[in-house]
């Protein structure tokens, strides 16, 4: 296993994509890359990003945090490609190529994931998971209720009420 960030294998994974990305976006002329190449540039960082940010978290609630937050950019990257590949700024087999490279890298946020779980069970075997517990909900037929959801002088008070004059 990895000792240091840098020896991470999927996050030299998602650096690279994300350079490449940015290497084909710079190419773009202004107005494609202000409207999609500037968001998938930013989430194609953030997949990277936030896999650091869970790498330096000590908690593993918090670590399992942000690799959702970079699976989350991971997908939100996949959209900007689909944009782009609608809009002509890029080829079918070149969104294609990514699509694959941006999938590998969702399994091994998979596996990170459910890596970061078993390790948590094996520090806490008493603590699954964190959780409320269930709240009761009580229903009762209300149909046949005849109290009044307002008393009168509640009513009267509302008519009269003016949201103006009682500043």
């Amino acid at each position: 296993m990895a000792t240091e960030l840098e020896d991470l294998k999927i996050l030299q994974n998602a650096e690279n994509i994300a350079d490449a990305i940015w290497k084909r976006v710079v190419e773009w002329e202004n107005f494609a890359k202000d409207v999609v190449g500037k968001q998938m540039a930013r989430a194609a960082d953030s997949i990277g990003a936030n896999i650091a940010e869970s790498y330096g978290r000590f908690n593993f609630g918090e670590k399992l945090q942000f690799l959702y937050y970079s699976r989350g950019s991971l997908f939100e990257t996949k959209y900007w490609l689909n944009r782009a590949l609608a809009r002509g700024l890029m080829q079918n087999d070149e969104v294609s190529a990514y699509a694959v490279r941006l999938s590998d890298i969702s399994r091994q946020l998979n596996s990170f994931a459910r890596n970061l779980k078993s390790q948590r069970l094996e520090n806490n075997p008493k603590t699954k998971s964190i959780r409320e517990s269930n709240a009761d909900y009580i229903t009762e037929d209300r149909l046949d209720d005849s109290t009044p959801l307002f008393t009168d002088l509640e009513l009267n008070w509302l008519i009269t009420f003016n949201p103006v004059s009682n500043l």
